[in-house]
């Protein structure tokens, strides 16, 4: 008994040292992978000078396919502002960290099935890349009939000059937020098993109705990058999707990999 019991404390440090070494190892990737993206983003910007004209162009376009006219919802969302307030919440503060614990959480008790996710997330991202260097779009919040809520309840992640800082705020089309949030919902219900897996769905709803309540993205933005997300949809469905093992008796229990 004695002897099995090392082994398993043994078992259980190479595990946490493995655990450790990957997460760090992705985190690194991860990071410099975003960079190349900003660098590009930045790129993006100094090519901004049409930015209004697909504006113009991507609202003719939408009243053509007779969507709902985001102006028109803005203003009745505007009736609560404490709804609005949230939803600049939910754009300012949801996004990257809900997105950055899911892949964390992946990274850890699904490795596997995290890569597919990863390569996934890298192939719609450079996708949208090649979307805000080809087609700056100013966001509607700077447009006529739109109001920018950040700056109207003062939660404003952008500030009110849009021609300078280190965000390209002409980089509305695609929407990322609505990209990475359906790609999150889709991974979770695909890789857990959980009977609540399903309410994962809320997240990119909600984030869909919040870029538009919030003027921060035309209906068109998020269309775009579910299309995008459809197309790379092979790499997180291609084969061992599904192939993680389940824990077996002799292996460490979770929260000892983690203290």
């Amino acid at each position: 008994m004695g002897i099995q019991a090392l082994e398993r404390v043994g078992q259980g440090g190479e595990q946490q040292q493995k655990v450790f070494w990957r997460v760090a190892r992705e985190a690194v990737l991860l990071a410099t992978l975003f960079l190349v993206y900003s660098a590009g983003r930045q790129l993006a910007a100094r090519h901004s000078g049409s930015a209004f004209d697909h504006a113009h162009e991507v609202l003719s376009f939408q009243n053509w396919l007779h969507l709902p006219n985001e102006a028109a919802v803005q203003h009745w969302a505007l009736r609560f502002p404490h709804a609005i307030e949230g939803a600049n919440l939910y754009y300012a503060s949801v996004h990257a960290p809900l997105t950055a614990a899911v892949l964390l959480w992946l990274s850890i008790w699904r490795p596997k099935a995290y890569s597919h996710v990863r390569w996934t997330m890298v192939s719609l991202t450079g996708l949208a890349l090649i979307g805000h260097i080809v087609f700056p779009l100013a966001p509607p919040r700077m447009m006529p009939g739109f109001v920018d809520t950040g700056l109207r309840f003062g939660q404003s992640v952008y500030g009110p000059d849009h021609t300078g800082g280190a965000v390209n705020q002409f980089a509305a089309m695609p929407s990322l937020h609505v990209g990475w949030a359906a790609l999150i919902a889709l991974s979770m219900i695909l890789i857990t098993r959980s009977r609540w897996r399903w309410l994962w769905l809320l997240h990119p709803i909600i984030t869909f109705s919040v870029v538009v309540v919030t003027a921060n993205h035309y209906w068109l933005d998020g269309i775009v990058a579910l299309v995008l997300l459809a197309a790379s949809l092979p790499l997180l469905l291609r084969p061992g999707l599904h192939a993680y093992k389940l824990r077996t008796r002799n292996s460490v229990p979770p929260r000892r990999v983690l203290k």
